[in-house]
């Protein structure tokens, strides 16, 4: 609930007539030459003003629409009285990863979406306001102190987002974590999957470091799953008194056409590693050099296929193009990225779907065959289906070509788990109210349970999930606990 019944009257005319504060940018043509965030660091003095144009609605329908239920006007409250870490603890009280979604959050449709300054100026820039007292929080607060053991164990299967926040909230109560990961380093997505210019690896490494003082453990370059060493089944055998999987959804879908073997054919997710990552960041079959090329073509129209456009700009391409079947207006990205990847000179080719991929004599990717698209009734999605237009097939040049059409869930993981359901997709079924699933002790939550979707969404699951489990391990007290190993 909002604390908004606490604090004073507000002159809710004269703040709205504050103007917008000016949130700064990298110039385009500077930005394309760094891997930078594009946006620039707030000052206080912008960060209070800003906060002010906040006009303290008791319905709060930015709170409303923010999935994980921030109060959006407390926090605004003690941003523009000064109160940085207070600002930020009100955030951090129902999102554990308030400098990512600061960042990374589409708040146009969220929280800002339904900011009611919006209805009539420029929302209050809510997403900006929340990295900002995040990011003081991170630097100047004091680490979490070491609670006193519980003597229970949690598996936690990725360290994603949804992982790492079931491992802040669990690891705070003194329950013992052990996450586990595929990847050489933890962050899931927020590493592997969100390009700097976005989101600096720094944050996620900084905010790693807070768990510090907590019984959190990591094991890397370890995967879980039917057929691997170590299985759900085998963790709870194993002794762990609960397990949570939030391996997300990291399987890139295919696109079943001619030449999708060739070289220089990348799934996104391995374009994007490669791409922002050093080499001992990566697994070791990903290790070698990325050969871009000048003409780089993206097939897709979500914010991946923005990230992987603009991340082969600052790789040195100079001739890229987005590819996607539909019409702008059908898109499911963010507007934002959109504008910020035709500002760094990326192309759009709107209604065109793949053909097929041409090969050069050495068996790499030197072309993409596509075909013109009209639009037809709308289809399961409620979107209007794209069909072919006969004989309007043209060629576009390609050193590389990066697929961004989707993920779906890795199925390996919830196979190795008697009584886990799960769709064709790897999807899981889970009781929406509690993160459970069908397997007593086996909680889930992210985009192994939605799909692809937001890091914010996954963060929510996480808190619903992470309060059923307390309970679960609470339970658990009149049997004698194991000792963490």
């Amino acid at each position: 609930m909002s604390e908004i019944h606490e604090r004073p009257p507000v002159d809710r005319k004269a703040r709205l007539k504050i103007p917008a504060q000016h949130i700064a940018k990298q110039a385009p043509n500077a930005r394309i030459n760094n891997w930078s965030e594009v946006y620039l660091p707030l000052n206080l003095e912008t960060a209070r003003v800003e906060a002010e144009r906040c006009i303290q609605c008791p319905a709060a329908p930015c709170q409303q629409a923010c999935p994980v239920g921030n109060d959006i006007p407390a926090a605004l409250w003690k941003l523009e009285h000064g109160d940085v870490l207070g600002s930020a603890e009100v955030f951090h009280g129902t999102n554990s990863m308030s400098e990512m979604c600061g960042r990374l959050c589409p708040q146009e449709r969220l929280c800002e979406g339904h900011c009611v300054v919006g209805k009539n100026a420029k929302p209050v820039a809510i997403g900006r306001l929340e990295a900002f007292v995040a990011d003081a929080r991170r630097h100047e607060s004091p680490p979490p102190v070491t609670p006193a053991s519980t003597g229970r164990r949690v598996a936690i299967v990725g360290a994603g987002p949804a992982g790492l926040t079931i491992a802040e909230d669990l690891g705070s109560r003194g329950h013992h974590c052990t996450v586990f990961d595929a990847w050489p380093l933890a962050g899931g997505v927020l590493r592997y999957g969100i390009p700097d210019f976005k989101l600096q690896k720094e944050v996620v490494d900084e905010w790693l470091e807070r768990l510090a003082p907590l019984p959190v453990e990591f094991r890397v370059n370890t995967r879980v799953g039917e057929g691997e060493s170590i299985t759900v089944d085998g963790l709870l055998a194993e002794g762990y008194d609960a397990v949570f999987l939030g391996h997300g959804a990291s399987v890139g879908n295919p696109l079943e056409i001619e030449g999708a073997e060739l070289t220089g054919v990348f799934q996104a997710t391995e374009f994007l590693s490669r791409g922002n990552l050093p080499p001992d960041a990566l697994p070791a079959d990903m290790r070698q050099a990325l050969f871009v090329g000048r003409r780089v073509v993206i097939i897709g129209g979500g914010d991946t296929s923005m990230d992987c456009s603009r991340t082969a700009v600052r790789l040195g391409a100079t001739e890229v193009t987005l590819v996607y079947r539909r019409t702008e207006k059908e898109m499911v990205g963010r507007e934002e990225e959109r504008q910020h990847a035709r500002e760094e000179g990326v192309k759009f080719e709107f209604l065109c779907a793949p053909v097929r991929f041409l090969s050069n004599n050495s068996g790499r990717v030197r072309g993409v065959e596509l075909q013109r698209m009209e639009l037809g009734p709308p289809d399961e999605s409620g979107r209007r289906r794209p069909q072919p237009v006969p004989g309007s097939e043209f060629t576009l040049e390609a050193d590389s070509v990066v697929l961004a059409i989707g993920y779906s869930a890795d199925e390996c993981v919830p196979a190795s788990a008697k009584g886990v359901v799960y769709d064709r997709w790897g999807i899981l079924s889970i009781n929406r109210e509690t993160g459970e699933t069908d397997r007593r002790g086996v909680f889930a939550g992210g985009d192994d349970v939605n799909g692809a979707d937001l890091v914010v969404t996954a963060i929510r699951d996480a808190k619903i999930a992470a309060r059923s489990m307390l309970a679960h391990l609470e339970a658990l007290e009149l049997r004698p606990a194991r000792a963490a190993s």
